[in-house]
């Protein structure tokens, strides 16, 4: 079965994953993460993306970012790549992919899901064992989001503003939501779907969505094909009209 295209949602929130090739370090000291912030930037502000949370991990990268148009993401991240790749492969003397494949992107209900988002792209680093803490981490938007330094590259997106009437209640409100973590089926539902490329929300944001892009955005669900099933119950033959 050919792979469906990916699916990219003008000014609706995205989560991006991009691996390094065969679990390669793709960034191994200050200049590395630096440049690529740098190119970050400068592609997001160039394709009009907004950045709203970002890790660098050493052989992998998380970014959950707003386009305004549905060729944006793919130009941006097109774009660091033909700037970061030689850099680096230059720099350690290598050739060749330094990408595992194209990026891995999911939809995200803003409403539902952004803050959870946010959380599991920061806490990256202590999944992974790197830090105890994530303010212990370096490269990532976590100390933005808690006031302990203003970060250019980040647009806070309006859920993160509406946690909190002042850029104190709001940092408080943000750091108190992280610390209580994400339960392992939050942080295995996000990572599903993004590596899958179905949508994260809830059923109703699943459905305006097909509406507006008129394909599924989630897997379906299993047995019977729906129009067989509503054939069977005397129910006609016609798909809902979100699916239509």
């Amino acid at each position: 079965m050919a792979r469906l295209p990916r699916l990219v949602v003008p000014h609706q929130p995205h989560h991006i994953i991009q691996r390094g090739h065969d679990g390669l370090s793709i960034f191994r000291d200050a200049d590395d993460h630096l440049n690529f912030l740098g190119w970050l930037k400068e592609a997001a502000r160039q394709f009009k993306v907004a950045i709203h949370a970002y890790v660098l991990m050493p052989d992998h990268l998380h970014l959950l970012a707003t386009p305004s148009d549905d060729q944006g993401l793919a130009r941006m991240m097109q774009w660091i790549g033909r700037h970061y790749v030689p850099y680096f492969n230059h720099k350690v003397q290598r050739s060749g992919t330094l990408w595992q494949g194209r990026y891995r992107a999911t939809v995200v209900d803003p409403e539902l899901h952004l803050l959870a988002v946010c959380h599991y792209i920061e806490l990256n680093p202590v999944r992974s064992g790197l830090v105890a803490a994530p303010a212990d981490y370096p490269w990532s938007s976590y100390m933005h989001h808690v006031g302990a330094k203003q970060d250019g590259l980040i647009t806070d997106h309006p859920r993160y503003w509406a946690i909190g009437n002042t850029p104190f209640e709001r940092e408080i409100a943000y750091r108190r939501s992280l610390e209580q973590g994400l339960s392992q089926a939050s942080v295995d539902a996000i990572t599903a779907a993004t590596l899958k490329g179905w949508a994260l929300g809830s059923e109703a944001f699943k459905q305006e969505l097909e509406r507006q892009v008129r394909r599924r955005v989630s897997p379906a669900k299993r047995g019977r094909p729906l129009a067989v099933r509503a054939s069977a119950d005397g129910a006609g033959d016609d798909l809902p009209d979100h699916l239509a």
